[in-house]
This record gives C-alpha cells, structure tokens and sequence, in this order.
C-alpha cells in the first residue's frame, strides 16, 4: 500500500515512524521500539570542544533552505541506509506541507551537513543527519536544539540511541514513557516558525535559479524568491540549485537563541 502525507503524519502522531530495508529497496516497515531515544532538551551535554566549534562561527547554519539536498545527502552519506527514493519523495511533499524541516550547515558557500525531521505540536521527530566536515552535523544538531527550545517544543525524537548521540545526553525511555510525552507535546500549540503559528514552514513553494545577494541585510524579498542569504554570507555569494520557497529572517539560526541555549545547558550540566 502506498503511504501518503496524511498517513505519514498520522503515523508520527500515533508514536510510528518508516523505515526502508535500503537505499534501493521497495519495501518500507513501521517501527515502534520497546525503548526510544530522546535528547532532553533542557539538559542536552554539548561537548566544550563543540561550545567552541559553535561560538567560533565557523559554519553558518539555515534552516529549510534546501530540503530536497540534505535528504538526498543523508541517504548518500552511508553504504546502508533506511532512505530509499519512496521516503525521498514522501518527506519531500510533506516539507512542502510544512511539516518537515531541514538544517543546513555551510561552510563558506559549501553545502557541509545537514539534518532534517518532522516537526508535529511540540514534538520534533529526527530523522537523519550527514556531515562532510568536521563536526558539521554536531553543529546542526545544537543550532536545532536551540531553535526547538526558542519556539517552546518539549520532545526531541531520536528513535533509537547510537554512539553519535550519546555525547549529546540522549537517553533511553520505555514506549508507555514516549507514547505519553509525545501525546503532551502533541497538544502544545508551537511551531518551527515564528512568522505563522498555524504553518509550521515559510515553505510556499519551489523555485531553481541562480540568485546573489549584495549583502544588504534589510532585504525582502518576495514569497515566490529562490533562497536568499542577505547579509549572511559575504558580499557577492552566489548559488545555484532548488531552494525551498521563500526566504526571511526565520530561515537563519538565530545567535541570540543559540548563545541563550549554550548558557542554560551548560548552568544545568
């Protein structure tokens, strides 16, 4: 049986999520541990080494800027993987929706890590990640953690537990446990966004062009515009590709979110 979008989220919803046999395969399962892993977000461990990485502003971060780019990235990222074209396709259309989001770390003008999840209520389901550079991902995670937290989400879905993500505090909690933390978080009326609490995305749309900016940060660019970086990124950046819809302020991690974050863990650690 073919999944749909209203499938797909209702799945989330009741504690399921997919999962392909390979990058290649046609079959798709749904799991639902007897333990899943969440981060607690009010006492996430980030490492001192990374605190720097993240203070030092190495790489920039956005957010919904390329959807289609870091999914594709997260299934080409590892010889097994759960990502066939199918879930492709499927989360695709529900980014559109603007129920799925991505993180996109750069580095100068280079795509370097990513990550992207579904986002219902206050719940935050994780997908997958890729890095290409040093502690790309890690990078995406917190910058994600701290938006999370800016917009008042309470559950941060890891599904399972690995090593990766143990040095981020990742815990493991029986299924009666997450099934009744994610039935409170899915009553919290919050939202990825800040522009629109009734649509979690400023996704309207896709557009492919090449686009620069000037640096000018007072831009405003139109609701059908490719990604814009104003005032992001160095005078004169260009890129070319499929961005995802329109651009504001919300598609930038937010400094002042993230520095607030940064203090918080690390008063509670």
């Amino acid at each position: 049986m073919a999944i749909d979008a209203e499938t797909l989220l209702y799945a989330y919803a009741a504690g399921l999520f997919p999962m392909a046999k390979g990058r290649h395969a046609a079959k798709i399962e749904w799991y639902d541990p007897e333990w899943r892993g969440i981060i607690p977000l009010g006492r996430m461990h980030v490492p001192k080494r990374l605190i720097r990485t993240l203070r030092g502003k190495k790489y920039k971060v956005t957010f919904d800027m390329c959807f289609d780019r870091v999914i594709r990235a997260c299934a080409d990222a590892r010889p097994e993987t759960w990502i066939n074209d199918t879930i492709i396709a499927l989360y695709t259309e529900v980014h559109r929706l603007g129920y799925a989001h991505s993180a996109e770390v750069w580095e100068e003008k280079n795509l370097v890590g990513g990550l992207y999840g579904i986002s219902l209520g206050g719940a935050f389901f994780g997908e997958s990640m890729f890095s290409t550079a040093v502690d790309a991902s890690k990078v995406g995670l917190v910058h994600l953690a701290a938006r999370l937290v800016r917009q008042g989400y309470s559950l941060l879905d890891t599904q399972f537990v690995n090593e990766h993500l143990k040095q981020f505090g990742v815990v493991e909690i029986p299924r009666e446990e997450y099934h009744r933390r994610l039935q409170n978080a899915l009553g919290q009326d919050v939202s990825f966004h800040k522009m629109d609490a009734k649509d979690q995305s400023p996704v309207l749309g896709t557009s492919s062009s090449s686009f620069s900016t000037a640096g000018d940060e007072d831009f405003s660019p139109e609701v059908s515009s490719p990604v814009c970086f104003a005032g992001e990124f160095s005078e004169g950046f260009s890129f070319s590709g499929d961005f995802s819809g329109a651009c504001s302020a919300e598609n930038f991690s937010d400094a002042a979110a993230l520095e607030a974050f940064l203090q918080s863990i690390t008063q509670t650690s």
